[in-house]
């Protein structure tokens, strides 16, 4: 709070020259006073355009099933090792405080591992600067925050220093182990070399190709086939049937066991760990009332999620797919909103545009603009477009619309714990809850 006064008092220009030296002085400050807690643990750094919560959340659950104790940080979730919980912060990589002080409470409650969601605006405020990281994965890189960063240029050099610093943070040994500083990458993305180049002593790269290379260890795995229970894939050769939708959540899956592999986990073991894994929060998740129709809550924001969602939801075989969305504000990337609108328009039966996140701006000139694309595919006001801006109603609506073998898709913010309105307030939300009250009224 007296940190928020004193920004404001300050001109705004100067404030701009500043920032960098205060993100720094902000960073070291945070890791002195919780006594560089990233020192006194295995530290996995998880990074990429997508992917990144989920990869977290299965490599916890891969490790946690071979008997380590783990952590994390994430868009999803926290964990301090004792007690997992939901998001409330609206961010990925917290301030510096809270991310040391989360590190410092898995120390104290003897976590073996901690893995912290590392993102690229993050990095650019030197968040990830004082954590002394020991893996970093890479899961894959396409535009995305564009209009925070500048160019796509900016964005790749933003998670790029991000393995720079993995390669120059102090080496450590842990219950006399000596923990080797390792990149687990991606290497069926067009950028992997770009991240795969640091000097560290251990390189693992995932493909789905027949890929050799001397310099790293290769983990092969087949291209998930989905069915309604789940995606199905083999990694080295081993069969594994996973409860989670989604075919590219083999890709995530095979990232989380790279990492488990890196640290000594058993592959089988992490295996095992990740088939018992029925759900995660906000991601493909369905709601289950005993309605006869499907409802599935998702984070998805930008086209290329959301066009892959649309694939994933295929498996489903629904009658007709009833759309929930929004977009942002914020200086997000406004061109997303009509792209968004556009692709609903076309995949869905009927499209219902709502309030997301609007931050300082409109937030019916978001909603208006996301209509618009939805407009261009030839949805009508009225018939199959409706523009509500309340987004408990929304969802009311698109409940009460359904039939049998529908699925309502509602996308933007998944398991997110609030709303971003003007001003920096945050208004309590969940996607989840709203659903399930929907359902409710909806039987009565």
């Amino acid at each position: 709070m007296i940190l928020t006064m004193i920004k404001k008092m300050i001109p705004r220009k100067i404030f701009r020259m500043a920032q960098p030296i205060y993100h720094y002085v902000m960073g070291f400050l945070a890791v002195l006073v919780c006594g560089f807690p990233g020192r006194k643990m295995i530290v996995v750094g998880v990074t990429g355009t997508t992917g990144k919560t989920t990869v977290v959340y299965l490599t916890a659950q891969a490790l946690r099933h071979a008997g380590l104790r783990v952590g994390y940080t994430s868009t999803a979730m926290f964990s301090d090792g004792k007690n997992d919980w939901l998001n409330d912060k609206k961010m990925t990589m917290v301030g510096r405080f809270f991310t040391q002080n989360i590190l410092r409470r898995m120390v104290r409650n003897g976590c073996d591992v901690a893995i912290v969601e590392t993102t690229s605006e993050g990095a650019v405020q030197f968040r990830h600067r004082f954590i002394n990281y020991d893996v970093m994965v890479f899961t894959g890189l396409y535009p995305e925050h564009i209009d925070s960063h500048g160019s796509f240029d900016n964005y790749k050099n933003a998670k790029k220093e991000i393995f720079a610093h993995l390669a120059q943070c102090k080496h450590k040994t842990i219950k006399g182990k000596h923990i080797a500083k390792t990149i687990v990458a991606n290497m069926d993305d067009l950028h992997a070399q770009d991240f795969m180049q640091f000097d560290v002593e251990k390189k693992i790269g995932f493909t789905q190709g027949d890929m050799q290379d001397a310099s790293m260890q290769i983990v092969q795995y087949t291209a998930g086939i989905s069915n309604k229970t789940g995606v199905r894939f083999a990694c080295d050769g081993v069969d594994v049937q996973m409860h989670i939708l989604g075919d590219f959540n083999a890709t995530n899956a095979v990232a989380a066991i790279s990492v488990a592999q890196a640290l000594g986990v058993e592959k089988n073991r992490a295996i095992e760990g990740l088939m018992q894994v029925m759900s995660l929060p906000g991601r493909l998740e369905r709601i289950d009332e005993g309605q006869d129709f499907t409802v599935i809550v998702d984070y998805a924001f930008e086209p290329v999620a959301v066009t892959k969602l649309y694939e994933t939801i295929r498996v489903l075989e629904p009658k007709n797919i009833i759309h929930v969305l929004g977009s942002t504000g914020g200086g997000r990337d406004i061109s997303r909103r009509a792209k968004l609108g556009r692709i609903a328009g076309e995949l869905a039966r009927s499209v219902i545009v709502t309030n997301e996140d609007p931050y300082d701006d409109d937030p019916l000139e978001i909603i208006s603009a996301v209509a618009d694309g939805a407009r261009e595919t030839g949805k009508v006001e009225g018939r199959n477009l409706f523009l509500i801006t309340d987004r408990d109603r929304a969802i009311e609506k698109a409940v009460s619309i359904a039939h049998t073998g529908d699925v309502v898709l509602i996308t933007g913010k998944g398991s997110e714990q609030a709303i971003a309105g003007k001003d920096g307030i945050l208004f309590p939300w969940d996607d989840r809850r709203c659903v399930r009250e929907a359902l409710r009224k909806l039987r009565k």
